[in-house]
């Protein structure tokens, strides 16, 4: 398990799959915001230097935290970070026990979809969990942002085919299907105090 910090540029990380001309790439190029790629599945994630904070787990298929089932698999992952969340002062937390749901936009931005394992604040996600599977184990990726931009977002995939001819994507929607830490334990941790800091040390606390 390790805590990663971005360095350099912001950057727009795509999911595996996830097809290039979801990005508006003039948009990208004017907000000096690199695009790049994770190993697991999912909609695009805007990262920055001290925006996020980010949390890389492994788990091998012999280890005891590992399961077969996907959903069963993400579980003790989301229960993770409400423990860390619940102990900085934050409520209304929920870890989304069922298979992954759908909306317009989740196949393009991560977090307006809800998978299994991702950690819900007041019905919004918070943290959002990708797993690439192997033979030799499971690599899980978790992110929570510091503060969600919903208008960043749209602006960087709003001129690509996300936002094409008959779609029903409206991108007034993407403001109210997440939140940030600093909405759910901002208030909480203080002013002067990184929330950051505080939420990457209450992670270490919590971790099995």
């Amino acid at each position: 398990m390790a805590l990663c910090e971005v360095v350099g540029a912001a950057a727009l990380v795509l999911g595996k799959g996830q097809a290039d001309s979801d990005v508006d790439r003039a948009a990208a190029v004017a907000g000096d915001v690199e695009i790049t790629r994770r190993s697991g599945g999912g909609g695009a994630v805007l990262v920055a230097p001290g925006a996020q904070v980010w949390l890389e787990i492994w788990v091998p298929r012999a280890d005891p935290l590992w399961d077969d089932d996907i959903v069963v698999g993400a579980q003790w992952v989301g229960d993770t970070w409400v423990r860390a969340l619940a102990s900085l002062g934050a409520r209304d937390l929920e870890v989304h026990a069922g298979r992954a749901t759908h909306t317009a936009w989740s196949d393009v931005v991560c977090f307006a979809g809800i998978g299994p394992g991702e950690v819900l604040a007041a019905g919004r996600k918070v943290v959002g969990v990708s797993q690439r599977r192997t033979k030799e184990g499971a690599r899980i990726h978790t992110v929570a942002p510091l503060h969600w931009d919903d208008e960043a977002i749209a602006l960087l995939v709003g001129g690509g085919r996300a936002m094409g001819t008959g779609t029903d994507r409206d991108a007034a929607a993407l403001a109210t299907v997440a939140t940030g830490l600093d909405l759910v334990v901002g208030d909480v941790v203080g002013p002067g105090v990184s929330v950051v800091r505080a939420v990457e040390a209450a992670l270490a606390s919590a971790l099995p």
